[in-house]
């Protein structure tokens, strides 16, 4: 069992490793060449941009949310190299893979303390992974060659296995730097690229933009490979992505270590597909369940049907909440809030986060889809919803001085603000009962937005809305729904600025399936997730 791999990292953030991750990965799919994408994360946008380069899920690789075990079974589960490789849960095991690309954060080093834990080192470490460091070497020569050599010496178990130096001014620049660096070191060098007047791939507060939202994204990440294709040495970057090791010592199927997964075989649903429009795969999941619906439930007793609203507006979703979700015996049926579209019966509800606020004045202006979404929860029917989620679930979006009203579940609104207003990782605590989460329950999470949460009712020290969940800052500063409040609660529906990783969290998916099972027998879901 091996995959040949590699880790693209940088000096610090801002280097250029993700334009050349994507145009490493971009160029090599285009060569028909299976690659698995992976992002240290958390992330979400350049976790969608890997897939949509690839063609395939990407998966992200925390050492904050797991351990090294759980690391390593995640990333060979997700590579199709241990478990059952069954088509019916993930794209991602029915599928040999040719190579991983591993894309970095920060810088290589950086981590959480003075050792550097939860680096993209780190991470190489665990994996056996070559590093290949992209390097910003604007108005630098020969002080490139001590970088790497530093680079090279200062941590054991890190492999650096080439660099590619970016924004190069021209042939001499090029020159010096080549013949330095492999005159000083023994780091060969896999590519020169030069300077790139117009970054193909547009950049926004939040990051990389959603491609969602841009029709020519393609178009950009094809022309970010064909730079990464003149000017990189790709067969020599797949010659050290072959020379990573085996993995030493067995490893775990992931998903055998994470409770409540179900041992049958679940209905095959279609994989995430990160090419195919919204329309065409909701119309494709409505047909699905539409056909479930007319199998007697005594001839096919059914799963819990839990929707998930994927859209333009809420696309925040990491591949192994959805997988976790059908292993613990959910159907997933993919929603829009943004169009027309009927949704079938459900049991259950899970709204990621996204940019609600790009798109806040044509989910205001649906209001058929709104009122849906607040007679669902008034039902009792389980809804967890995170960040851009529960933005949708509060009374109103402000943008740029704009009100734009929502489902009004929660009287709360969300104000845009010019700045971060919640940024980094973050321990939760379950402070009330609730369907998804044990009382007593601590487990890791982290938040990224840029609104504040507003109470339209009570008091900022008393709000009307109970909170669920007690958050402690873990990197970065935490604010939640203010003063570390997070996980407003109303009946069965739940809504958090925190955003999970189900494998670091193993109880949510099943309590989760639990209550979408509880509400389909009739019964109330039981208050307390355990």
């Amino acid at each position: 069992m091996n995959l040949p791999r590699i880790v693209i990292a940088g000096l610090s953030g801002g280097s250029g490793k993700t334009l050349v991750s994507l145009g490493v990965v971009r160029a090599l799919a285009r060569s028909g060449l299976a690659i698995k994408p992976c992002k240290k994360g958390p992330d979400y946008i350049d976790a969608w941009w890997l897939a949509l380069a690839a063609g395939h899920p990407a998966t992200n690789l925390d050492p904050y949310f797991l351990d090294a075990a759980m690391l390593r079974s995640l990333f060979w589960t997700q590579c199709g190299l241990v478990g059952d490789a069954n088509p019916a849960c993930s794209a991602s095991t029915a599928i040999r893979y040719d190579m991983a690309v591993m894309e970095g954060n920060r810088g290589l080093f950086d981590g959480r303390d003075l050792s550097g834990s939860c680096s993209t080192a780190e991470l190489a470490r665990i994996l056996g992974a070559p590093v290949v460091v992209v390097m910003d070497c604007t108005k630098m020569t020969r002080t490139a060659a001590a970088i790497v050599s530093g680079l090279r010496h200062f941590e054991q178990g890190v492999h650096i296995a080439g660099v590619i130096l970016n924004r190069t001014a021209g042939p001499r620049h090029r020159s010096v730097l080549r013949e330095t660096i492999e005159h000083y070191t023994d780091v060969p060098v896999l590519g020169v690229l030069p300077k790139i007047a117009d970054n193909p791939i547009p950049e926004r507060h939040m990051g990389l933009v959603s491609g969602m939202e841009h029709e020519e994204c393609v178009a950009g990440l094809d022309k970010v490979a064909d730079i990464i294709s003149e000017h990189v040495d790709l067969h020599r970057l797949r010659q050290v992505a072959c020379a990573a090791p085996p993995p030493q010592g067995p490893v775990a199927d992931l998903w055998s270590l994470l409770p409540g997964a179900q041992t049958s075989t679940p209905d095959k649903q279609p994989p995430c597909n990160p090419n195919q429009d919204d329309a065409a795969r909701g119309q494709a999941a409505r047909g699905d369940a539409a056909r479930r619906d007319a199998v007697p439930h005594a001839v096919q007793p059914a799963p819990p049907r839990i929707g998930y609203v994927h859209d333009a507006a809420l696309w925040f979703y990491y591949e192994e909440n959805l997988l976790a979700l059908r292993h613990a015996g959910a159907e997933l049926v993919r929603l829009s809030l943004l169009d027309g579209a009927d949704w079938p019966q459900l049991d259950g509800l899970y709204l990621g986060g996204g940019f609600p606020e790009t798109l806040a004045a044509r989910l205001s202006a649906n209001r058929p889809a709104l009122d849906r979404l607040r007679a669902l929860s008034e039902s009792g029917l389980p809804i967890y919803a995170e960040c851009g989620g529960f933005m949708v679930l509060g009374r109103s979006i402000v943008m740029d001085g704009t009100e734009h009203p929502m489902a009004d579940i929660f009287p709360v609104r969300t104000v845009f603000h010019a700045k971060p207003q919640g940024l980094g990782y973050v321990d939760a605590a379950a402070v009330l009962e609730n369907p998804f989460h044990p009382v007593g329950t601590t487990f890791r999470g982290h938040e990224f937005h840029y609104s504040r949460c507003v109470p339209c009712d009570g008091t900022p020290d008393t709000p009307a809305v109970p909170s669920a969940l007690r958050l402690t800052a873990q990197s970065g500063h935490v604010t939640g729904m203010g003063d570390g409040r997070d996980g407003l609660l109303l009946r069965n529906t739940m809504a958090a600025y925190t955003h999970i990783f189900a494998p670091a969290v193993p109880h949510w998916a099943p309590a989760m399936v639990r209550a979408a099972r509880a509400f389909r027998s009739g019964r109330p879901p039981s208050s307390n997730a355990s």
